[in-house]
């Protein structure tokens, strides 16, 4: 059987925490950044954790 290989695509967007957990940056965050207040944008930068709905997905995109 043929190695496991990680997904590209989705090895530049996310990245596991120190437990395991899948982590991804918050969407809204590219352009029209004018209207948006300064409060809002600073939590867009901040890492979020991706939803158990999606999360076994995502294992299966990141074997590792």
């Amino acid at each position: 059987m043929p190695k496991m290989r990680t997904h590209r695509g989705a090895a530049k967007r996310f990245k596991r925490t120190g437990t395991g957990k899948i982590s991804r940056m918050r969407k809204n965050k590219s352009h029209i950044l004018t209207k948006k207040d300064k409060k809002r944008k600073r939590r867009l930068r901040q890492r979020t954790l991706v939803s158990s709905h999606d999360r076994p997905r995502m294992e299966q995109m990141l074997p590792s």
